[in-house]
């Protein structure tokens, strides 16, 4: 389990968040559940929060040198339904993100980058119940180079679209996974988007 913060404050230093005390919760597979008593600093208040830790993740906007992106199409039990979506996963213990990021591409895709991923920055997976990120890289001239090896419980089909394409559809709202629509976001904004 992380070592808790006992006390969090906002930027301007006006409200201290103080976590009481820490409990463990079910083990979820994927998360590390524990349960936070947390005081609110408005009201005194202590509440029973869930926190879900399962460790930090990592997407890859992989781009082929005919200006095509990979894209993997997967069910996702959540939603019960199919994404389109980066290829991504979880950061395995003592691997770097940028580490994480090559492996998930070559096992969810089969493609390789010759050269540097590059950062696009990172984003709290989903700070209102879980202290874990997920780092946004960009892949240039990737190429396909291996077959998938692809855990048990994936099913996974490898899709490639035009970037411009892709653009349109995000656009849209046709991408639905959060973590691929804000890797998206900064790529689309970044100085490395049409080079």
């Amino acid at each position: 389990m992380k070592k808790l913060l006992t006390n969090v404050q906002t930027l301007d230093n006006s409200q201290i968040w103080f976590i009481e005390k820490s409990e463990p919760g079910p083990d979820l597979k994927l998360f590390e559940a524990r349960f936070d008593f947390i005081k609110n600093p408005r009201n005194g208040i202590t509440e029973k929060k869930v926190i879900l830790s399962g460790g930090n993740a990592v997407n890859v906007i992989a781009l082929t040198s005919a200006n095509e992106i990979v894209l993997v199409q997967q069910y996702r039990f959540g939603t019960a339904s199919y994404t389109l979506e980066l290829p991504g996963g979880l950061v395995d213990p003592d691997e770097s993100p940028i580490k994480a990021a090559e492996r998930e591409l070559e096992e969810e895709t089969g493609y390789t980058c010759g050269e540097k991923l590059i950062p696009l920055g990172k984003i709290g997976q989903n700070p209102v119940f879980m202290d874990s990120y997920v780092h946004h890289f960009l892949a240039l001239d990737v190429k396909l180079t291996k077959k998938q090896t692809l855990d048990a419980g994936e099913n996974i089909e490898v899709i490639l679209m035009p970037l411009e394409e892709l653009k349109f559809r995000w656009q849209k709202g046709e991408i639905e996974h959060p973590h691929s629509v804000n890797a998206l976001l900064r790529y689309f904004n970044s100085v490395n988007y049409g080079k």
